[in-house]
């Protein structure tokens, strides 16, 4: 790590110690990170990285925080934070060419004014253009990977490489930058023509609805649960399932499932890690009680020493045993 700060130092990249993670993350929820750098330009981002792995320092790539759970124990290692200094797009014709560090909802209200339709579904997304490539996030049954044509990433050795479409390897919520190794810094996206009447009009049906059915007045992470084909088809979305099984409203410290949208955990005020994670899994164990199937989990969470993960996995694995250790400490 010695030979990390040394380099940040010596380039003049933003860092802290010890940062406090719940300071970036939309749930309000996480301990301190070993170290947090904020780069400005990819070159500090390929520079970061590279020193990162040739010191075997682990780490990770953040942006808004809006689909992570921190643990309460924060991280053993880097954390990068793809900002607005890595943000910023070019509109031509039917094509935009965007920075990884926009925010969503920017880019969607700037395609509604150039009369371009296709990222309506994104204006109430509260993350960066980066974490929504990643996550191939979206709603309304939609994803951005629709739209993209090509993503621009730096691999771990601070090379600069282009993936089609195809190689992103889209998919429900799922993408070929999840493996933590690659970091988003630009993509193409080609949209359809339209006016921007009526895109703007489409954006404020979104947002309305948003307003109508999400407790946006407390901290979350958005859905907490993502759709199984085979559970919608037969109960349906996530939200109506945990709702049908009388869960709304359930409560474990100061975590609690939304009694606006089931599919919602919200903060109250000082919800930890462990809070959240032991309501979903009771909030798992009574879904598989009723309809024998485990439902999995959308919201991505940071174990403190392995990185991240989809949370419903920690479930089939040791770290279960660790964090119902974590659970007994604390009510002790």
């Amino acid at each position: 790590m010695i030979r990390v700060l040394r380099m940040l130092e010596s380039m003049g990249i933003p860092f802290s110690l010890d940062e406090p993670l719940k300071d970036h993350c939309t749930w309000r929820i996480g301990g301190p990170a070993d170290l947090f750098v904020q780069p400005r330009t990819d070159e500090e981002v390929a520079a970061t990285v590279s020193a990162l792995c040739r010191n075997d320092v682990p780490w990770l790539v953040i942006g808004r925080g809006s689909n992570l759970l921190f643990d309460d124990d924060g991280f053993r290692g880097a954390v990068l934070k793809i900002g607005r200094s890595l943000g910023g797009f070019e509109i031509r014709e039917d094509r935009i060419t965007v920075r990884a560090g926009t925010w969503a909802p920017c880019l969607a209200r700037a395609s509604a004014s150039a009369g371009l339709s296709g990222l309506e579904h994104t204006v109430g997304i509260p993350g960066n253009v980066g974490g929504l490539i990643a996550m191939n996030g979206g709603s309304l049954r939609r994803s951005i990977g629709d739209s993209v044509e090509w993503v621009r990433f730096l691999d771990e050795d601070g090379a600069l490489k282009v993936f089609s479409t195809e190689e992103c390897g889209f998919s429900y919520r799922r993408s070929s930058f999840q493996d933590g190794r690659r970091v988003v810094v630009e993509a193409g996206l080609r949209l359809k023509r339209s006016t921007p009447g009526d895109v703007r009009s489409e954006m404020e049906d979104v947002l309305r609805e948003r307003r109508r059915k999400f407790p946006l007045g407390y901290p979350n992470c958005g859905s907490v649960f993502s759709n199984d084909p085979e559970i919608f088809s037969l109960w349906g979305a996530p939200g109506r399932v945990i709702e049908r099984c009388g869960l709304k409203g359930l409560r474990l410290g100061d975590a609690m499932v939304s009694e606006k949208h089931a599919n919602f955990i919200i903060n109250l005020g000082d919800a930890g890690s462990s809070d959240v994670i032991g309501l979903v899994g009771t909030i798992r164990s009574v879904i598989r009680d009723s309809i024998g199937r485990d439902i999995p989990c959308e919201v991505r969470y940071v174990e403190p020493e392995k990185g991240i993960v989809p949370l419903h996995e920690i479930f089939r694995s040791g770290d279960k045993l660790r964090l119902e250790k974590k659970e007994q400490e604390k009510r002790v």
